[in-house]
C-alpha cells in the first residue's frame, strides 16, 4: 500500500507520521528539542539541529518502524513553527539561530519605526495585517540594523518550512499563507512580494511564492542519503504548523474554525472574504481563492510547562489536571494573566506581564493550576469575543492538539467562550494534516477525504458558570489597570 509522509516541527517537539492513502496511520515518531531563550523576549531554534536534524531522525525512525520500502512513499509534506526569520548565506548555511514567531518580541522598536514611517492604515490596507511581534519584516529590519555584518552575508531570508524544503529539494520556496506574515513585504491584494512600503530587503532574497499543495521539487540525492527517502520523491511547498493542523481536523469551509491547544493557542477560521482588523491576522488560505482569519495567544502550553517545571516538579500533567479538577470553577476567586511572554491577539502587547491575582493562604497548587488553565481560556474567550464584534463568529469549532486531553482546560474554554467544540478521532495534529496535503497534492485523494480520515468523536458543550460571569470582566480589567505598571517593569 502506498503512503505519504508528514513531518511537523513544533516549538518543543517534532512529530512525524506515515499514512496510507485511506488515512490509516502506519507509524508515528517524535523527537523533543528545546526553545532557546537567550534574552528576555527572544525565542530561537537551531535550524540545522532542531529543524533539519529532527526531520532526518524522525524520518529514519518511521522508515525503520514501518519496514516500508522508501519507494512506497508517494509524496512528502512538512510544516513547522512559523512565521520564523532565518538568514542563510549563498550556499544555504544558517547565519544565526532561527528567530521564532510572535513569542519573539525583539523587534518592538522596528515595528514602531515602520508604523511611523509608513502609516498603520497603509500597512493594514496593503498587507492585511497590523505590524506585530508575529510579523517577519520588522525582524529582518532588526537584523539589518543590529547585525549589519550578518545582513551583508545574507543571500536569502527563509522561514522554518522553507529551510526544510530547501534541504530536501534545493529549492527556495514559501507558501502564500506563510508569506502573508512577512509584512510589510507581502501585498495581500496582489498576492506577491512588495518593496513599495519599505526598503528592508531586496526582493530577490526572499523565497519563490507557491500555494501549499504545489510540488516544490523532488528529494535530491544528498537528502535521500541523509533521510533514507527515495531520490526523486515529490515534496510539497509546505506551510506553517497551525495551518496543517487545521487541515488535519477538516477545517475547510467558510465558518470552520480550528482551535489548537499547543505551546500556544492558535486559531484559524476559513472565511468567505478577507477579515481585516488590527486585532487579528489575515492571510490567503492554503488554496487559491480562499481566505483565513487567525489569532493566537503567546503562552499556553508553554505556561503549563513553566508551571510544572517551576512549581510542580514532583507531578506530571495528569496529576496536575486532577488537582485542578478538584478546585472549583473560578479557582476560588483566583485570576491569572497568562501574559508570560507578552501577548499576541487581540491586545498585541509585547510588554504585557503574567500575574496571579487574588491569592490568599487558602489557595492550593491545584487552585493555581486551575487559574492558569482558566487564564488561558479567558485569553481565548477574548479572541472569540473579538471575532463576534467583527461579525465573524465561527459556525463550527474543531479543537485539536495535546491540550484537548486536559478536560478542565477544554471545558473552561467552552464555558468562557460560550462556544461548543468538536474533537476528532485523531488529535495527532499537523503531521497528519501534512500527510493529507501530500496525498492531495499528487491527486491520491479528493479534498473531502479528510472527513473520512478523521471523523468527529466527541463534543464539548458550554455550561453557564456564575463564577466565570463574575470573573471574566475582572480579568479584562486587571490587564487594563496594570498595563502601565507592566510596561514600566518591561523597560527597567
Amino acid at each position: 500500500m502506498t503512503h505519504t509522509l508528514g513531518i511537523d516541527i513544533g516549538t518543543f517537539e517534532t512529530k512525524g507520521v506515515l499514512v496510507a492513502h485511506d488515512g490509516t496511520i502506519t507509524a508515528t515518531a517524535s523527537r523533543p528539542h528545546r526553545m532557546l531563550v537567550p534574552r528576555p523576549g527572544w525565542a530561537e531554534h537551531r535550524a540545522e539541529e532542531d529543524w533539519w536534524g529532527d526531520f532526518v531522525q524522525v524520518t529514519r525512525t518511521l522508515l525503520g518502524q514501518s519496514g516500508l520500502d522508501p519507494r512506497e512513499i508517494t509524496a512528502v509534506a512538512a510544516s513547522a513553527i512559523g512565521p520564523c526569520m532565518l538568514p542563510v548565506d549563498a550556499v544555504g548555511t544558517p547565519l544565526m539561530n532561527g528567530v521564532l514567531y510572535g513569542v519573539d518580541t525583539r523587534a518592538t522598536a522596528q515595528i514602531a519605526a515602520l508604523n511611523a514611517a509608513i502609516g498603520e492604515d497603509v500597512i493594514l490596507s496593503t498587507c492585511g495585517n497590523a505590524l506585530t511581534s508575529q510579523s517577519v519584516g520588522p525582524k529582518i529590519l532588526w537584523l539589518k540594523e543590529t547585525q549589519p555584518d550578518l545582513f551583508a552575508r545574507t543571500a536569502k531570508v527563509l522561514t522554518s518550512t522553507s529551510y526544510l524544503t530547501w534541504k530536501l529539494t534545493g529549492e527556495y520556496v514559501i507558501d502564500h499563507y506563510t508569506a502573508a506574515n512577512f509584512s510589510p513585504l507581502y501585498d495581500v491584494n496582489r498576492q506577491d512580494w512588495t518593496d513599495a512600503l519599505a526598503d528592508i530587503l531586496p526582493l530577490d532574497r526572499l523565497p519563490r511564492l507557491m500555494w501549499s499543495t504545489g510540488i516544490a521539487g523532488r528529494v535530491t540525492a544528498a537528502a535521500a542519503r541523509e533521510t533514507g527517502l527515495a531520490e526523486g520523491t515529490p515534496v510539497t511547498c509546505g506551510t506553517i504548523d497551525a495551518a496543517a493542523e487545521a487541515v488535519s481536523v477538516g477545517v475547510a469551509a467558510p465558518g470552520d474554525m480550528m482551535l489548537m491547544y499547543g505551546s500556544t493557542i492558535f486559531i484559524i477560521q476559513v472565511t468567505a472574504a478577507p477579515v481585516r482588523d488590527p486585532r487579528l491576522w489575515y492571510a490567503p488560505w492554503l488554496f487559491e481563492g480562499q481566505h483565513a482569519s487567525m489569532a493566537g495567544l503567546a503562552t499556553s502550553g508553554t505556561l503549563t510547562h513553566w508551571f510544572r517545571d517551576q512549581l510542580a516538579r514532583d507531578a506530571d500533567f495528569a496529576g496536575l489536571a486532577a488537582e485542578a479538577e478538584a478546585s472549583p470553577k473560578g479557582a476560588k476567586g483566583l485570576l491569572c494573566l497568562p501574559y508570560f511572554s507578552g501577548e499576541r491577539t487581540p491586545i498585541h502587547d509585547p510588554l504585557a506581564k503574567g500575574a496571579f491575582f487574588g491569592l490568599d493562604l487558602t489557595h492550593t497548587r491545584g487552585d493555581l493550576y486551575r487559574a492558569v488553565l482558566e487564564g488561558i481560556a479567558m485569553g481565548t474567550a477574548h479572541v472569540l469575543e473579538t471575532y463576534a464584534v467583527l461579525g465573524a463568529s465561527p459556525a463550527r469549532i474543531r479543537a485539536v492538539g495535546g491540550g484537548t486531553k486536559n478536560a478542565v482546560w477544554l471545558q473552561a474554554t467552552s464555558d468562557l467562550g460560550h462556544a461548543a467544540q468538536e474533537v476528532c478521532d485523531k488529535t495527532i495534529g499537523a503531521s497528519y494534516g501534512d500527510a493529507f496535503l501530500a496525498a492531495l497534492a499528487i491527486g491520491a485523494v479528493p479534498g473531502d477525504a479528510i472527513h473520512r480520515w478523521n471523523p468527529v468523536v466527541h463534543n464539548v458543550a458550554p455550561e453557564q458558570v456564575a463564577a466565570y460571569d463574575r470573573q471574566y470582566p475582572l480579568w479584562k480589567a486587571l490587564y487594563a489597570q496594570t498595563r502601565d505598571i507592566a510596561h514600566t517593569l518591561g523597560v527597567a
